[in-house]
């Protein structure tokens, strides 16, 4: 009667949960509006920000900011007298909002022809970089975009930045640098200085006529292969000039004239350098493989550091020299590659690598235009710490292999615009223009296939194994390697490679983007997680919270592999009484809705206070992290070596925020004999989160479906139904057995018996009977 009434409160509990959701919620959408309304209001952000910053750090050798510019929320930045700049807000111009739901605010400094000269962030509310990303580190990613230009980078395609993303906080950087350019583009369109007429008046192009076969001499003299040579002196001296002392401290040994690496580079589809340099044979191979288009690269390389490495063995890419035109960039890729042998050229030098790289189809790059190889050299100073320098390698195609063609004029056709006011054609032209623009988190899912490939099959894996569940857990080891191998894979992949870890962050930002200003792309902005949130969300109906927290938890998946090797090695386990455990459980819930609570006044307070999840140091930052963050982290897993799985159970609030919208499950598909709980508590004794209660029954708040219980459900060596049934089994075989070979003597102990046969006298007939019947 107690249990029954404990489930009957527990009952009542979650549903007054729901409840207090809802209403929080309601209340906070009320009163939404007239948020909302005060921050579209706030249209001048700009000069209290401009107020904390000095001109020269967003324009260099800029002394004062002028009158903001009429109608336009820009302001001059002079030096002396002479305008040297423009500086602005991105949100002021495009939509930065971020995976928090809320601008990202950025300052730029803009000079006349588009070359950003500073930036600045200023404000945010992204959980990564709130606690977690050191901020110098975002501020490098921003310091990135100086010196590039926003109509150049406005043109390309590519969809990742053309700066080094901060790994850890991919959405949020891809915001920002996004943010910079379209803004920057808009910024120049205001100030009329990106009119859409400025068609270049001439093409230039290969000529592919020219087939001349050159030595390697003229080869070198003419510029169709460029060098770039280093010394172990110029090398040390370019990491004295970054200033880390760690690195400085590891300088390059060996005497400062000795070569630290001699790279050539050439553009191998123009056909003359081709068949100069990889000879008529290979050259032919290559131009079979060529698409229209498509462009090869030659680079060879000597000296004691290698333009290869060995990054492209293990992830595919070579993370050593990238390709870039127009601040446009381009990786090698292991698929891109071929080794040679050789330069079949007259005169060359042997090198010892040799590549030859085939840009991929449909790559934005002119073979006529300059561009560059720029090669990184790499100096670790800690186990998982680098410092970079970068070198650049020139390439201007020699113009004897180029053509200049002049455009052939085209009709004027009538612009049914021309009667409009400039006004009307400038807004008719700018809705064009977005229009036309592919958004961002499009151009992360297309950059992303791959991922949301191995993510998709794996969630229609977990699928097949719920829906099939029963015939795997009749099989005990191939179960507990399928469960395991799925645990690594959520665990590495998941959690380490993809960075892909759910959070209680990413409810209380869609709950704040309920009651605010809901758009889908700001949560489409990283796929894994918006694949995962959607396939939780489908999960719930059906099995509740155990689907993700069983099995697509990263975290989840260290603490129960990290168990597994204790019990391997003999850690001893502690029980919790289930009396102290049932009171203990709510904690995560009281977590929660705190949080909750926290989140509706203030959610940058609630993103600092969800660090009561060790997901960001463990899984995001790889435990790279303050002290005080990973010693709290190894705390809790500690913990979950002699308690399995102690965060989930005790205070984990984002398995509390599933498990609310979880009671809603439609089905239940964990088989119960009616003897488990009375008299058999073999389930309960060794469910991992002690989900089930003493009665047999299973708490679906708790239970994270690892189907450890359906394993045992079978089992006819551990569950007693089980064991019953098998001994009937083998003794009614074994009744059986003994009855057929009980027939088996007695027929081989009866005497033999000898015949005759007889003839009848009148017809013949042969007839064999027992002798003396």
């Amino acid at each position: 009667m107690a249990v029954v009434g404990f489930r009957r409160v527990q009952s009542w509990v979650g549903s007054a949960l729901v409840a207090l959701l809802l209403l929080l919620t309601g209340i906070a959408a009320g009163i939404a509006p007239g948020i909302a309304t005060a921050d579209a209001a706030d249209s001048g952000r700009l000069l209290p920000y401009l107020a904390k910053l000095h001109p020269a750090d967003l324009v260099p050798g800029a002394d004062r900011f002028g009158q903001p510019t009429p109608n336009t929320p820009t302001v001059p930045v002079y030096k002396g007298a002479a305008l040297v700049g423009h500086a602005y807000l991105t949100s002021d111009f495009v939509n930065t909002t971020g995976y928090s739901g809320r601008p990202i605010d950025v300052v730029v400094g803009l000079t006349a022809d588009g070359t950003v000269t500073g930036a600045r962030l200023m404000d945010h509310h992204e959980p990564i970089v709130l606690i977690g990303i050191p901020p110098a580190r975002i501020n490098g990613f921003i310091d990135g975009y100086v010196g590039k230009n926003v109509l150049t980078l406005a043109t390309q395609s590519a969809a990742s930045p053309p700066v080094d993303i901060v790994s850890g906080a991919t959405v949020t950087v891809m915001v920002i640098g996004d943010s910079i350019i379209r803004s920057g583009k808009k910024v120049m369109q205001t100030l009329g200085k990106a009119g859409p007429d400025t068609a270049p008046a001439i093409v230039r192009s290969v000529d592919l006529s020219k087939t001349a076969v050159e030595d390697w001499t003229t080869l070198i003299g003419d510029g169709s292969v460029r060098r770039l040579t280093l010394t172990v002196g110029e090398v040390n001296a370019a990491f004295e000039k970054t200033g880390r002392a760690e690195a400085i401290a590891r300088a390059e040994a060996g005497s400062p004239d000795e070569t630290f690496i001699d790279l050539y580079a050439a553009l191998v589809s123009i056909p003359s350098i081709g068949r100069s340099l990889l000879g008529d044979a290979e050259y032919e191979t290559l131009t079979r493989r060529l698409k229209p288009g498509q462009q090869a690269v030659w680079v060879a390389g000597q000296g004691r550091y290698s333009f290869k490495g060995s990054g492209y063995v293990r992830g595919g890419i070579f993370d050593r020299v990238e390709m870039i035109q127009h601040e446009g960039s381009i990786r090698f890729r292991d698929k891109m590659h071929k080794r040679l042998g050789s330069v079949a050229a007259a005169g060359a030098p042997d090198f010892p690598e040799i590549g030859l790289f085939v840009l991929p189809e449909g790559t934005e790059f002119n073979p006529a235009e300059p561009w560059r190889l720029q090669l990184l050299v790499q100096r670790a100073i800690a186990a998982l710490d680098k410092v970079f320098v970068t070198f650049d390698l020139g390439y201007q195609p020699p113009d004897k292999y180029l053509k200049t063609e002049q455009p052939a004029p085209t009709a004027a056709s009538p612009d049914p615009s021309a009667s409009h006011s400039p006004a009307i054609r400038a807004a008719g032209a700018e809705a064009a223009e977005e229009a036309a623009e592919v958004p961002l988190w499009q151009r992360i899912w297309q950059n992303r296939q791959a991922d949301i490939a191995v993510l998709t099959s794996a969630i229609l894996l977990l699928t097949g194994i719920f829906f099939f569940q029963d015939q795997l857990t009749k099989r005990p080891k191939l179960y507990e390697r399928v469960r395991t191998a799925y645990l690594v894979f959520t665990l590495v992949w998941l959690g380490w490679y993809a960075t892909a870890q759910l959070s209680v962050v990413n409810v209380l930002t869609f709950a704040n983007a309920l009651r605010t200003d809901f758009r889908w792309d700001y949560f489409m902005m990283d796929p894994l997680v918006f694949i995962l949130w959607f396939s939780v969300a489908a999960s719930l109906l059906f099995w509740g919270r155990g689907a993700f927290c069983g099995w697509l938890c990263p975290f989840g998946a260290l603490q129960e592999l990290a168990s597994k090797a204790a019990k391997r090695i003999g850690i001893r386990q502690i029980t919790v009484p289930f009396a102290l455990h049932q009171r203990l459980w709510p904690i995560k819930y009281i977590v929660f809705l705190l949080l909750f609570g926290v989140s509706l006044q203030s959610l940058g307070t609630a993103e600092k206070a969800a660090e009561i999840e060790p997901f960001k140091t463990a899984i995001i930052l790889h435990f790279v992290r303050d002290w005080w963050f990973v010693a709290f982290a190894v705390a809790l897993l500690a913990a979950g070596l002699v308690i399995e799985r102690f965060f989930c159970r005790y205070l984990c609030p984002l398995g509390a925020a599933l498990a609310i919208p979880g009671r809603l499950r439609m089905f239940d598909w964990l088989r119960r004999y009616k003897e488990c709980g009375s008299p058999c508590q073999r389930c309960g004794n060794e469910c991992p989160v002690q989900a089930i209660h003493p009665d047999g029954s299973i708490n679906p708040n708790e239970c994270i479906q690892c189907l450890h219980c359906q394993m045992l459900y079978h089992h006819d060596h551990k569950c007693p139904v089980m064991i019953q049934k098998r001994q009937k089994r083998e003794k009614w075989q074994a009744a059986e057995a003994k009855l057929a070979a009980e027939k088996e003597a007695a027929a081989r102990s009866a005497p033999a018996r000898s015949t005759a046969a007889t003839a009848d006298p009148a017809t013949g007939r042969l007839t064999i009977r027992p002798h003396g019947s």
